[in-house]
């Protein structure tokens, strides 16, 4: 039992030194004829990369010629080391291109589809990224319009179109440059949840040991695993891709998230293990209940981005009749350092986010004095191991104030810690509301909303105020069919659960919430929005004020 609130690395499990393009010829090699990726799509949905077909399939051997034919046509344009920009949904090309680049040395830039102009510009810039891979369009967007927009006139720009043609000449056997395992892989933009996203640059030990990892925790073995999650996000090109290699897995790729195609391929696939952030698992519990199908050989569900309220775990392992296990990382961490484990009693797997992964050292400490806190107080999550970022890319001053000199690295994150090694994230240093000189911190007063039968989410915040410094706002989408509760209500409800001064002083309600691409809410975007009442929501974020009073 633990006596403070710090845990050594565990080290039995060894660290993978290996690069990405390692692990995948390392699962060609024993696994060739295994499929390693399936495409799914909606019916009636066309090629967004001029494939001949739909619903592609890849063997670890077709993957890894594909792979090593990208890394030839990426080497006849780069040389080892450039920096290059992925700009496309989940298509079974960001797969090969992923393992192309890492095969030929190159750094992956990856970027979420829905950005503009301004914001990939912002990427593509602090990058230094030399080549635009993108599709030609998604989701209503212009992406090849767009793409000529961007960037200085040393860009190149190349479309995902036919790419099965365009790899044909590197087919031949060519000579592939040898790869440092502690080389830089990715470049990740965090999400911003926060603000201006920074790039978080990542090694490829750190992102295949950590998917080695999480497979371990999940018992990840020859499972066949579909997940929406983004490949433009560590959740996806490493808890899926990489994950699923390591594990000799067979990933499904949605190309984007849509509950019934979700639910369908999980049955036609006969998957085994399935993911997604708690938003997508409650429209998934939505949809099962209108057109059930058969889950029965799913044995895991995985969710992380953001905490899977009690009530939403309970619903998801009667729905999908397995367990829910969940993690807790982020970008910089490349990603995951907590998971629970299916054998962990419920009330675990509910209320916290498990223990920490092997190698990796956690604390609990005091924000200001880095000092380890006892057993169960609350302080700033630590972590320092082999998985954290090599720096922010371009931000010195950044960097040096999370990655401290002796290793640790600064979440941000509240948590504590229990005796067993159990962590429970409390909030965000960030999300800190001060009313009258008193520290509030939003997920204690979230968590008591939630417990209100009508309400589905909720963001707590902080917003100005001339007398308190700070009050307590909260945002709340209620559930489908109930009628939304008066501010008093929600008064009366918290008051019975929370002293006076953590119960919000003004209210709003929602239809949904701006979020970020791991399924965080973006609290900073919506406190902006609903701070001033003469501002119109965005779409996004419709919203109407329910009451308001202090």
């Amino acid at each position: 039992m633990l006596t403070s609130s710090y845990w050594p690395a565990d080290t039995p499990q060894p660290v993978w030194r290996m690069t990405a393009g390692d692990a995948l010829r390392r699962s060609a090699s024993l696994a060739g004829e295994r499929t390693a990726l399936v495409e799914t799509m909606p019916r009636g949905m066309s090629s967004l990369t001029g494939a001949n077909s739909t619903n592609r399939r890849w063997t670890y051997t077709q993957l890894l010629a594909d792979a090593e034919a990208c890394a030839g046509l990426l080497l006849s344009k780069f040389d080892p080391g450039t920096s290059i920009c992925l700009w496309a949904p989940n298509v079974p090309e960001w797969v090969i291109i992923q393992y192309g680049a890492a095969l030929a040395g190159m750094v992956l830039v990856t970027a979420n589809p829905s950005l503009r102009s301004e914001e990939l510009d912002h990427i593509l810039d602090r990058s230094g990224a030399r080549a635009l891979f993108h599709v030609d369009a998604f989701r209503g967007t212009d992406m090849a319009a767009l793409g000529e927009k961007v960037g200085g006139a040393c860009l190149q720009r190349l479309r995902i179109y036919n790419f099965d043609a365009a790899l044909e000449p590197f087919r031949a056997e060519i000579s592939l440059p040898e790869i440092a395992f502690d080389a830089p892989a990715q470049l990740q933009f965090t999400s911003g949840t926060t603000g201006h996203p920074k790039g978080a640059l990542l090694h490829h030990y750190g992102l295949v040991t950590n998917a080695a990892f999480v497979g371990s925790r999940t018992r990840e073995d020859g499972d066949v695993i579909v997940t929406p999650m983004p490949l433009f996000h560590t959740a996806g090109s490493v808890l899926s891709v990489l994950t699923s290699a390591v594990s000799l897995s067979t990933l499904v790729l949605p190309v984007m998230f849509d509950p019934a195609l979700m639910l369908d391929a999980i049955e036609s696939e006969k998957a085994t293990k399935t993911s997604g952030v708690p938003t997508m698992l409650a429209a998934m519990i939505d949809e099962q209940a209108s057109r059930p199908r058969d889950l029965s050989t799913l044995r895991v569900i995985a969710s992380g981005g953001s905490p899977v309220a009690p009530e939403l775990l309970a619903r998801a392992e009667r729905v999908f009749g397995c367990p829910l296990v969940s993690v807790y990382g982020q970008t910089e961490l490349s990603p995951v350092v907590c998971a629970t484990d299916i054998a962990d009693e419920v009330e675990d797997r509910a209320y916290t986010s498990g223990r920490p992964l092997p190698q990796v050292e956690i604390r609990i400490a005091e924000p200001l004095t880095g000092e380890t806190l006892p057993i169960g107080q609350e302080g700033e999550i630590q972590a320092r191991g082999y998985q954290t970022m090599l720096e922010y890319i371009g931000e010195p001053d950044a960097t040096a104030a999370t990655l401290l000199a002796d290793g640790w690295l600064r979440t941000g994150d509240l948590g504590t810690m229990d005796s067993r090694g159990f962590v429970r994230v409390t909030g965000r240093l960030s999300d800190m509301i001060i009313r009258g000189g008193e520290n509030i911190y939003p997920a204690e007063i979230e968590a008591a909303l939630l417990r209100h039968a009508a309400v589905a989410e909720v963001a707590v915040f902080g917003i100005p105020d001339e007398y308190w410094g700070e009050t307590v706002a909260a945002a709340l989408r209620f559930k489908t069919g109930f009628a939304h509760p008066a501010a008093d209500e929600m008064k009366r409800h918290c008051r019975s659960l929370l002293s006076p001064q953590k119960t919000p002083g003004r209210w709003y309600v929602v239809e949904a919430f701006p979020m970020t691409s791991s399924g965080k809410i973006k609290k900073f975007a919506l406190a902006e929005q609903l701070r001033d009442p003469l501002q119109s929501a965005a779409p996004d974020t419709a919203a109407s004020e329910q009451g308001i009073s202090r």
